[in-house]
C-alpha cells in the first residue's frame, strides 16, 4: 500500500513540476527572440588569405556540382576528398 501511495505522489510531482519550468523557459526564449538587435557585432575584415580560400572554395564547389552532374566524379569520392584535391590544385596554380 505504501508503494502505491509513493508512486502516486511521485507521479503527481512529475506531472505538476515541469509546467512552471516550461512556461518560464518559453517566456525567456520569447523575450530573447523578440528583443531587437540594437548593436550589430563588428566583424574584422577578411585577410587576403581568407579571401583567397573562400574564392577557391566557391570555385571547387562549382566544379564539384558540374562534375557530379556530368557523372565524372570517381566512384566513392565524397566532397571532402574532392575539396582537398581541388584546393591543392588551385593553390599550386592549376
Amino acid at each position: 500500500m505504501m508503494r502505491i501511495m509513493l508512486a502516486a505522489a511521485l507521479a503527481a510531482l512529475l506531472i505538476a513540476a515541469p509546467v512552471p519550468f516550461t512556461a518560464s523557459n518559453a517566456a525567456a526564449q520569447t523575450a530573447k527572440a523578440s528583443a531587437p538587435a540594437t548593436t550589430p557585432k563588428s566583424k574584422k575584415p577578411l585577410t587576403a588569405a581568407q579571401k583567397a580560400a573562400r574564392a577557391r572554395l566557391k570555385k571547387c564547389g562549382a566544379e564539384w556540382k558540374a562534375a557530379k552532374a556530368a557523372g565524372k566524379i570517381q566512384k566513392g569520392m565524397k566532397w571532402p576528398q574532392y575539396w582537398s584535391a581541388c584546393n591543392k590544385r588551385l593553390k599550386a596554380g592549376g
